[in-house]
């Protein structure tokens, strides 16, 4: 099932792995071979018990299932009933961990989340659920209601029961990519209870998510916009691995490394969006950035064509405005789930709202401003109908409030990366693991 390696090997064992970031995130910690274990169901069994491997991080859909393949376990994976960390001992025996729970731990604090005395509503029942309310409980919790799919047979169907919860804690896989950015409830109801005890309003407190990729889930995204405190699952990702990585080599790595980690980690996930008016160089110097960060470029308008199968002018001349737009949202859903892309936008992108998410679920948006007698109108159907000057009267406040960079390009090409890389070198980029709201 697996070959020979002369060194120790380390890897994630899981079903699908494609979207995963423990590679990167092991290579950062040290200098050991980790690689991906997709396994069927069927050959878990023979792979956790005669795989080539010294050491395997667990995840979805086989953190309870490994667990009785285990010599022996941590005190921690026993009482939380799912392991998540397989060590193969010199004398071949296994022994199972459960590092996801100083993970989530640590994403707590990280995101100062006060549990204590507060009711808990924890979406899912698989290993990651059964790791949460183990903090939770530990934390001081006041009650955790658990739900989920399996459990209801329909479906959220008790949910109302619940719309007093406090915080809501995400563990299922929904949202996760590729089928981002899908939401697994609507938080709006849980916020309208506004009755008070115990000194804080009963109603959302906060809103966590274990899924790290994308980094704003659609959870996330309508806690954003109703002004609950939220924040994703990449820190508890990045702790988790620190502590896996303990386990494997038995050393120690302190929090400042694992912030380091963190921050890479979170620099290399976020596409890079350039948005501003049409003429306004998001092209060039989209192109001009990728070739400078190492990243892949991706003009939208141009995926935009080849979907149409015809130009932009004749989708407007043939089809109408509507019609582009349609497209236009498509073409960004797909292309903004990726992850380490810069990424060209269309200056009409920011017309329909529902493209705010689609640009913000793992990206940083960067706004190009530049001077209106600057900007080229040729082969630009709307700015030639309407006028720059109509368009940046209609779009400059929206522009200006989808963007968490916003750059002059009054100068050269060169000028504006320049300003857009140190624009990040200053750390203007928001992180996707903090507390938002």
């Amino acid at each position: 099932m697996t070959t020979e390696s002369e060194g120790p090997v380390y890897g994630l064992l899981g079903r699908t792995l494609g979207h995963s970031y423990s590679p990167k995130i092991h290579a950062l910690f040290g200098a050991y071979e980790y690689r991906l274990f997709e396994v069927e169901p069927e050959d878990v069994e023979e792979f956790v018990l005669h795989g080539d491997y010294a050491g395997i991080n667990v995840t979805i859909p086989y953190k309870e299932t490994v667990m009785p393949l285990c010599d022996e376990l941590s005190g921690a994976a026993r009482a939380i009933g799912c392991v998540n960390t397989l060590v193969r001992r010199p004398d071949g025996t296994i022994y199972g961990d459960n590092t996801d729970y100083y993970g989530f731990s640590y994403l707590v604090d990280r995101a100062g989340v006060d549990l204590r005395g507060r009711k808990a509503l924890v979406l899912g029942a698989g290993g990651a659920s059964k790791t949460v309310c183990a903090v939770l409980r530990d934390r001081g919790v006041r009650e955790i209601a658990v739900v989920s799919r399996n459990l209801l047979g329909s479906g959220f169907n008790t949910i109302e029961d619940h719309y007093d919860a406090d915080i809501i804690v995400n563990t299922t896989p929904v949202g996760m990519y590729p089928n981002c950015p899908d939401s697994v409830i609507d938080l709006e109801p849980f916020t309208r209870v506004g009755e008070m005890r115990g000194g804080h309003r009963d109603g959302l407190y906060a809103v966590l998510d274990v899924v790290y990729n994308p980094a704003v889930t659609g959870v996330l995204a309508q806690a954003e916009k109703l002004g609950v405190p939220c924040a994703g699952g990449l820190s508890m990702l990045v702790a988790q691995a620190k502590r896996a990585s303990e386990v494997f080599r038995g050393a120690c790595i302190d929090d400042a490394c694992m912030e380091r980690v963190l921050a890479r980690v979170a620099a290399d996930m976020r596409n890079i969006v350039l948005i501003g008016m049409p003429g306004g160089g998001k092209t060039t110097i989209g192109k001009l950035l990728a070739e400078r960060l190492g990243r892949t470029f991706v003009d939208v308008d141009e995926l935009i064509l080849q979907a149409a199968g015809k130009p932009i002018a004749e989708i407007f001349e043939q089809d109408g405005e509507k019609a582009f737009r349609r497209y236009e949202t498509d073409v960004t859903q797909q292309v903004c789930r990726e992850s380490g892309l810069v990424i060209a936008c269309g200056g009409g992108v920011v017309t329909r709202p529902r493209n705010y998410d689609l640009l913000h679920q793992n990206s940083t948006v960067v706004l190009l401003r530049r001077p209106l007698e600057l900007l080229a109108c040729d082969g630009r159907p709307v700015s030639l109908s309407k006028g720059v000057a109509e368009l940046e009267r209609q779009r400059g406040r929206i522009y200006e409030a989808w963007a968490d960079i916003a750059v002059e390009n009054d100068a050269t090409p060169d000028v504006a990366v320049q300003r857009i890389v140190a624009a990040f070198a200053d750390g203007a980029e928001r992180e996707e693991v903090e507390v938002r709201g």
